[in-house]
């Protein structure tokens, strides 16, 4: 692995009959250390994106552009399929979603959430989870879609 420099003992230049002792140095090599760290870095920061949200879900897709990040970890609220209504990763009934949203809403620092709702769910439960949203103390929704789809000023082909 690493080796380290040995050292003669003696007395300056001058030659000394028989065997001269070397000694190992004592210093610590810190080089493969800094490798392992910088390595490890680059994984986490690779990785910790892709575990922000663990609704799958699939996205409607639209030609809109991105919002600008924040200093906090952003309210995800996800509408599978099936109908289920989940804050974060947590499944939550929707009796219970406004009591929820507003204990959550008194603890952070902005109004801002994210609604994640799959294509195949009716336009009539996005509304009302944007409803309870709004009750619930979060006036900024941002929908959620994937981007790449159809914009309307694109021209018929």
């Amino acid at each position: 692995m690493a080796g380290g420099v040995v050292q003669k003992t003696g007395g300056g230049g001058r030659r000394r009959r028989g065997r001269g002792r070397s000694r190992p140095m004592s210093e610590i090599n810190v080089t493969p250390f800094v490798d392992v760290m910088l390595v490890l870095l680059i994984i986490f920061m690779v990785a910790a994106p892709l575990m922000t949200v663990g609704v799958p879900v699939e996205l409607p897709k639209t030609a809109a552009n991105s919002l600008p990040g924040e200093q906090e970890e952003p309210l995800t609220i996800t509408i599978t399929a099936e109908g289920i209504v989940s804050i974060q990763t947590t499944e939550v009934d929707r009796a219970d979603l406004i009591g929820r949203l507003r204990a959550i809403a008194a603890e952070r620092d902005s109004n801002r959430v994210f609604l994640r709702a799959d294509g195949a769910v009716p336009y009539a439960d996005v509304v009302q989870v944007m409803g309870a949203l709004n009750r619930g103390g979060f006036d900024n929704i941002g929908l959620v879609t994937d981007m790449g789809g159809p914009a309307l000023d694109a021209p018929d082909g």
